[in-house]
């Protein structure tokens, strides 16, 4: 007598299993995520057990310290706190197109120039002939560099183990396998079991490892969420591909800090680092136009100066238009209520849109101030102070709040040679132990800042 196979559901977003299917996944609350997975037989199982042995010890002190490889490419060495450390495994998530695999070829190009390496790249979707022309088209020319379609995880390992690179780049995750498991390639068992594999085989022979992986329709890396908690950094890269700005982030780092951001602009040359982001998102600014403020917003802890533009205009028919880019819409509906009944300006008959120049989105309140009177400047065609820029949050009863990392903002402000700054009221005290020679105006609500301004 044949025994059946036995049939279990794991949810493709967080990794949990169930006896049968269901239309939700309990544990995450996402819909749709359970995928099939026939369990090994029995010979299986024993084929891969074998006898328990005893683990290695190793004293805490006479440890070698890592080395920490420095790519060259200041924007990605800022994200990672100074470059790759030897043997640490990085995943590198992103929507397709956004330039993940521009940015593999580059630091690796650029690693092998600056250290004697060795680096082989892995890709499961380009063949060497695609690769090499995109090599071209970035002026990629390394013997040290090497290129292979192998995906099949056996093979690569005895083939890693002859080589014995220093750097090793999988493009991506999702496209490797092993002949051990059996599931399909792409499936949360072959990810799991692949990335397991090649860490255990990164951290004893000391190579720098680096995985490629897909991102699922809710933004996350697809494959289970274990993933994550393997490698020891996980780096995402965001972006609008109609716009030619990247901002790299990173939301795990064993070995540095998680709240930088780098930010690249696409070329045809590949992703080139940004050093001074607010001078590049300021440089079309045109002075003089109503509706134009400048803010600083926060990308994690980096201040950034950008313009935001606000357009009003009497609705013609129909409901009126709120439209935001760069902001959250919700909070754009509640500064027009602010604004109405707060200001006493009738705005419920005009259409609305606001814009923050250069594709970033910032979701923290700070922006509710710049955004609050680029409306109003656009409402009373009143233009701005072009060497002002404004920063704060504003409550329901019209106060201005205060914001985080006010120092660094001022300081940025300064740097980029503006004049005078609008924070609120209660960020006095922060501010007065420093010295500025930026003025510094302080606001206590909308009320007062609408009179002093138009």
């Amino acid at each position: 007598m044949v025994k059946k196979s036995k049939i279990t559901y794991v949810c493709s977003n967080c990794g949990a299993e169930y006896p049968k299917w269901m239309g939700q996944c309990s544990r995450c609350e996402e819909w749709n995520t359970l995928e099939e997975k026939v369990a090994p037989s029995e010979s299986f199982v024993k084929k891969r057990t074998s006898p328990a042995g005893k683990p290695t010890f190793y004293p805490i002190n006479v440890q070698e310290n890592a080395r920490r490889y420095a790519t060259g490419i200041p924007e990605l060495d800022r994200v990672l706190g100074g470059g790759f450390l030897e043997g640490s495994v990085v995943l590198l998530g992103g929507d397709p197109g956004i330039g993940k695999s521009t940015l593999a070829l580059q630091f690796v190009n650029e690693l092998l120039k600056k250290h004697t390496l060795k680096a082989i790249y892995f890709s499961g979707e380009e063949s060497v002939r695609q690769l090499t022309l995109r090599a071209r088209r970035l002026a990629i020319d390394n013997n040290r560099f090497v290129l292979s379609n192998n995906v099949e995880l056996n093979t690569i390992l005895n083939g890693l183990a002859d080589e014995k690179p220093d750097f090793v780049v999988f493009d991506s995750i999702q496209t490797l396998y092993t002949r051990d498991v059996e599931a399909l390639p792409g499936s949360i068992t072959q990810i799991r079991e692949c990335a397991t594999s090649l860490m255990n085989f990164g951290k004893q022979f000391n190579i720098t490892i680096i995985l490629i992986g897909h991102i699922t329709k809710s933004g996350g890396i697809a494959g289970p969420k274990m993933l994550e908690h393997l490698v020891d950094t996980v780096l995402y890269m965001e972006g609008d591909q109609n716009n030619f700005f990247r901002i790299l982030r990173s939301v795990k780092n064993r070995f540095g800090s998680t709240n930088e951001v780098g930010i690249f602009e696409m070329k045809s040359t590949g992703l080139v680092s940004v050093g001074n982001p607010s001078d590049i998102f300021l440089s079309e600014r045109r002075e003089g136009a109503s509706g134009s403020v400048v803010a600083c917003g926060l990308e994690s802890t980096r201040p950034l100066l950008v313009e935001v533009q606000a357009l009003t205009a009497r609705a013609t028919f129909g409901t009126p238009q709120r439209n935001a880019n760069g902001i959250d819409n919700r909070r754009l509906a509640m500064l027009l209520a602010v604004v109405e009944r707060q200001l006493g300006i009738s705005i419920g008959m005009y259409d609305v849109f606001v814009n923050v120049v250069g594709g970033l989105k910032f979701l923290e309140p700070a922006m509710d101030l710049p955004v609050l009177i680029a409306i109003i400047s656009s409402l009373k065609n009143i233009p701005i102070p072009s060497k002002a820029v404004f920063v704060g949050e504003v409550g329901l009863t019209g106060e201005i709040r205060s914001v985080s990392h006010s120092e660094r903002r001022v300081t940025e402000a300064e740097r980029m040679g503006f004049e005078e700054i609008y924070v609120p009221k209660t960020s006095q005290k922060a501010l007065k132990a420093l010295t500025y020679s930026i003025q510094l105006k302080y606001v206590r609500d909308i009320q007062s800042l609408a009179t002093q301004l138009f």
